[in-house]
């Protein structure tokens, strides 16, 4: 199979350095365009004693999409170092509705993401980005579990 664009997936944890690698060798050997992207939520909820302003918000959201970019940026460049041409695209929402969309709106060919490998009560608790961007994306993903 052959991919032209491919969408990396990352939470920009150390568990996604994996998949980051595996994804510039992939894009390295059928000459793709990698899309590296970083899905965010802010909470919808704040404590009852907090009272929290709609500037204030959206002065957070301002900042974690800005420490995103530069995180983006980042592997961006490492890409590019590498000889693999890639763009960055930060999207807020919630994570595994996020990608599946993005990789719509850019026609990826193939989703590259990490797992943190959770198993047992941590899964059940905190559920899986992974196992719900598998069900709901309109290409093949691929799984890198985390070192």
């Amino acid at each position: 199979m052959s991919f032209r664009r491919i969408l990396l997936a990352t939470d920009l944890s150390p568990a996604s350095a994996r998949a980051f690698a595996q994804a510039i060798g992939i894009a390295r050997s059928n000459a793709a365009e990698l899309v590296i992207a970083h899905a965010y939520q802010l909470p919808d909820f704040f404590p009852t004693d907090v009272c929290v302003t709609g500037t204030l918000y959206s002065d957070l959201d301002e900042k974690v999409r800005g420490d995103a970019e530069k995180k983006l940026a980042a592997l961006v460049k490492d890409a590019a170092s590498q000889g693999i041409g890639a763009r960055l695209l930060v999207l807020s929402g919630a994570p595994f509705e996020a990608i599946a969309e993005a990789a719509r709106a850019v026609k990826a060919d193939l989703i590259v993401m990490g797992t943190h490998g959770r198993t047992g009560a941590s899964r059940i608790l905190l559920g899986s980005v992974a196992a719900r961007v598998i069900t709901t994306a309109p290409c093949p993903v691929m799984t890198v579990r985390a070192a």
